[in-house]
């Protein structure tokens, strides 16, 4: 018989074997950006946990195709022609057609756009989707833009990628930025392309060119199914706790108004120009009304303190909503936190500095890649309307998501009760898990 300490030598010689993992990847200088770095240190540590084959490990770091592209602009004056660069990224195939947003900013690049399409992965695999994951966008200030300028650009962009895009290929959707009406700007210029109306090539259109019901709410419904789970695993009620919402755009807004509407009373919200604090809570309807008055801007609000965007984080609350931009809560402000929930409505907006911290004070993070995933769930199911040409209604759709998403928060959940890990832990091992074996299954070719 074999003795174990000859047993127990090769374990530790396995596990100092360099050649059983993947050699520290070499970031291309034009993927080296914090928010890629990010998305691969998370996929690094769970790999590792998972014990990953490194061939497949690996695989997942890089994307598939990554498609960069400039054009000409021209301005409203008819003479001003600028140079616009944009990106689309398609991180995986295995699973079928890929699946992600279009992004607006001019802070876009390549490695956020790689970034943002390898989360979509692990969120499609997380809700069973039948896709892989994508991410688009584009280098401009939207908010610079007349309507004009804005639909010039989205024309020009959807024909630099047009071959890579379709309702079999790769499905673009809103996302920072963008809105229906882009949505219904590219699904034009790709119908007029192929000489007939191509209604599956975008989701997250409107409503009379083939979108569904419920996908402008989606994400934010998402993020408040999660909330409602994670309270009632914790025995507590999402009824008079205290919310805290950073970002009151499309996700932000909706998060608000429903956690309202379920009896949470909403004590801060905040837009890009800062927020507003009333720890008596804030009437979501007054809040509405003062933006739409006011052009997005809750400066002077009548009805609350003046808070800054950093500020609101740190507001002691039951649940905090993150639903502006990525990379807010860090190493430098994550001690001073004083939320006893986190449910992520943005993507990245945790470092993993930060996550650590965190989870020392046993701060319940719910991630990105399952709190939001609502508005992805609705563009499957608006892709899959399309194909059916069979549409549902609006209580059918929210039905459908709310079943969904309770479904994958208690999968994730278990999973982090059985391996004693984090909820992001957990749910980075379901996405990529269900990716690896589809990658067994599939094979390599040739």
């Amino acid at each position: 018989m074999r003795d174990s300490r000859d047993t127990e030598k090769k374990k530790n010689a396995d596990a100092e074997d360099p050649e059983l993992h993947p050699a520290p990847i070499e970031f291309p200088l034009e993927w080296d950006t914090p928010m890629y770095r990010l998305a691969v240190d998370q996929l690094d540590q769970t790999a590792e946990q998972m014990n990953l084959d490194p061939n497949i490990w690996e695989r997942l770091r890089a994307p598939q195709r990554a498609h960069v592209v400039s054009f000409p602009f021209r301005r409203d004056d008819y003479h001003t022609v600028e140079t616009v660069y944009a990106y689309r990224v398609q991180h995986m195939l295995t699973m079928g057609p890929t699946k992600g947003g279009v992004r607006y900013d001019e802070g876009v690049n390549l490695g956020e756009v790689t970034a943002l399409s390898m989360w979509m992965s692990w969120k499609c695999a997380i809700m069973n989707l039948p896709f892989g994951g994508a991410k688009g966008g584009v280098r401009i200030n939207p908010h610079t833009l007349s309507s004009d300028e804005l639909q010039r650009v989205t024309r020009r962009y959807t024909s630099e990628i047009i071959e890579v895009i379709g309702p079999d290929r790769d499905i673009p959707a809103p996302d920072l930025g963008t809105d229906e009406r882009v949505m219904a700007w590219m699904m034009d210029t790709y119908s007029q392309q192929v000489g007939h109306a191509v209604p599956g090539v975008v989701t997250g259109k409107p409503i009379e060119i083939g979108g569904s019901h419920g996908r402008r709410e989606a994400t934010g419904r998402g993020v408040i199914s999660c909330v409602t789970e994670a309270c009632r695993d914790r025995d507590c009620s999402l009824a008079n706790s205290s919310v805290v919402v950073q970002g009151y755009g499309a996700v932000g807004a909706t998060a608000a108004r429903l956690a309202w509407t379920l009896g949470a009373k909403v004590i801060a919200v905040s837009s890009v120009t800062g927020g507003t604090y009333n720890p008596n809570g804030l009437d979501i309807d007054a809040v509405d009304a003062w933006l739409q008055e006011n052009d997005d801007d809750l400066t002077g609000f009548p009805d609350g303190d003046s808070v800054s965007n950093q500020e609101l984080l740190e507001l002691p609350c039951d649940i905090l909503i993150p639903a502006a931009i990525q990379n807010q809560i860090t190493e430098e402000n994550a001690a001073a936190l004083r939320c006893k929930m986190m449910v992520e409505g943005a993507n990245g907006p945790t470092t993993l500095e930060a996550d650590a911290i965190l989870n020392d004070r046993d701060i319940l993070v719910v991630p990105d890649i399952l709190a939001n995933a609502g508005g992805v769930t609705v563009s499957y199911f608006e892709w899959v309307q399309g194909l059916q040409q069979f549409f549902w209604s609006e209580e059918e759709v929210n039905r459908k998501l709310i079943d969904l998403m309770q479904s994958a928060y208690h999968s994730v959940d278990q999973l982090a009760k059985e391996k004693k890990v984090t909820l992001r832990t957990a749910a980075l091992m379901r996405g990529i898990g269900r990716v690896k074996e589809a990658k067994h299954v599939r094979g390599v070719f040739p």
